[in-house]
């Protein structure tokens, strides 16, 4: 059986046509020289542009309301981080928020191409056990030409943050937006993401069929979009947020994604300060040259270091039955020639950053 595969614009991700589940695309970018959304219409790399001026109301009301969400959290109380909860709980709600953020934002910048239809909702997409079995069996270029049924018998599910149509193209896009990739250092993480992914892409063309109002796609494509922006890997599906322009055909969406995450950046270090000074204890208030700012019953916080000698401060911390003075007989004089403790950072493997 022929399949009959569309050109796409400029870019790579794992693709999987009607008729099949997947196999990697290798588009060029080109020079690689980004034409700004000023330039004229015959330089631009795409028919469609959106500006940040034409959205900003839209895009600074979904910061709003996700800030809000994340102040109007109520943290579980933890006997380890005492009041230092507030900032815990702030920083772990930025993580989900940041997320539902940038899919709620790519979204309406969508709206930029009349031909694109953006799923959000009921995207639970079966895992059947065919599909699990070929993509981890074959090699996904081996498996052009094969379509599966969405209802046969599946093995879980996964339900991607976005599905993307484009109509005028019959080609659908699989999305999972990440805020970052850097917590998946671990190889297989990624790699089980993407089999599912690329599982559920083989029974997505007759899913679409079948639940939103018999859409027709020949064309599945899938990429992890990393929100952070890092050095993207387009062989394995790994697509950089500043290359989204090319997933939807709009010219702007990229840079309007920037300036969005900009925006959201400075709001929820604001927000993180604040809390912060309740937790240490600061209150700003006017000093004069005779009253500090403090708290009652607490000594002044050095926040840029410490303003007393180190002969002060050991004399400080000294117990008050030794006059002052420590007691070094109890350490061993062979301890000397040891080397002072280094503290040593481990965890995932990350590909270094670019300067």
């Amino acid at each position: 059986m022929t399949t009959h595969t569309l050109s796409v614009p400029s870019g790579e991700v794992l693709r999987s046509t009607a008729l099949a589940a997947s196999v990697f695309s290798h588009r060029s970018f080109g020079s690689g020289t980004r034409v700004g959304v000023g330039e004229p219409a015959a330089l631009r790399r795409h028919p469609h542009i959106v500006r940040f001026a034409e959205v900003e109301a839209d895009l600074d009301l979904l910061i709003d309301r996700a800030i809000a969400a994340i102040a109007d959290g109520e943290p579980i109380e933890d006997e380890i981080l005492g009041h230092y909860v507030y900032i815990a709980s702030l920083v772990r709600a930025v993580s989900f928020r940041e997320g539902k953020l940038l899919e709620q934002a790519v979204e309406r910048l969508a709206k930029a191409n009349p031909s694109i239809t953006v799923l959000t909702q009921s995207l639970k997409l079966p895992l059947v056990k065919a599909a699990l079995e070929a993509v981890s069996g074959n090699d996904w270029s081996c498996l052009d030409g094969i379509k599966l049924d969405c209802e046969a018998p599946a093995k879980g599910s996964y339900t991607p943050d976005l599905i993307v149509v484009n109509r005028a193209r019959h080609t659908a896009y699989v999305l999972d937006l990440k805020r970052s990739l850097a917590s998946y250092g671990d190889t297989s993480r990624l790699e089980e993401l993407k089999l599912k992914m690329m599982a559920s892409a083989m029974v997505l063309p007759d899913w679409l069929y079948k639940h939103h109002k018999r859409m027709m796609v020949d064309t599945v494509e899938v990429a992890i979009v990393d929100g952070a922006s890092r050095p993207s890997d387009h062989a394995t599906g790994i697509w950089a947020l500043s290359e989204i322009d090319d997933l939807l055909e709009i010219d702007g969406v990229a840079a309007c994604m920037a300036e969005l995450r900009l925006r959201f950046g400075r709001r929820v270090q604001q927000l993180l300060e604040a809390e912060a000074r309740k937790a240490l204890g600061v209150v700003e208030t006017v000093v004069s040259d005779t009253h500090a700012s403090t708290m009652p019953g607490k000594p002044p916080i050095a926040l840029n270091g410490l303003s007393r000698s180190f002969e002060e401060e050991q004399a400080m911390a000294a117990p008050d039955d030794n006059d002052g003075h420590f007691d070094l007989d109890c350490f061993d004089e062979d301890q000397d020639d040891e080397p002072e403790p280094v503290r040593i950072r481990v965890g995932f493997a990350r590909r270094p950053r670019r300067h």
